[in-house]
């Protein structure tokens, strides 16, 4: 995956899609940051305001300040974002 891709993972304590998330992330040797919404409601409302939803895990994939969410629960659709973006991408650096 390109170097400039910025992935940041809105996780709580003791969620495990979120552990789910973070271990497959690993596993393909990506580097995230990551927001703890434990205890930080106002946070949330953040993730309400940007993409309509309370729930966590929500990962950002981008790069130069333009992300996408993936809200979708289950690691098929991180992967499908991840691919999407690489192909995206590619495709600027080809032009």
């Amino acid at each position: 995956m390109s170097q400039n891709v910025s992935i940041i993972v809105w996780s709580k304590e003791g969620c495990s899609y979120c552990h789910d998330v973070k271990r497959y992330l690993a596993k393909q040797e990506l580097t995230y940051k990551i927001v703890d919404i434990t205890n930080n409601d106002h946070l949330r409302d953040i993730l309400d305001a940007k993409y309509g939803v309370r729930h966590v895990p929500v990962v950002e994939v981008g790069q130069d300040n333009v992300y996408r969410g993936v809200t979708e629960i289950g690691i098929e659709h991180l992967q499908l974002a991840l691919d999407e973006f690489l192909v995206a991408n590619k495709n600027q650096v080809n032009q």
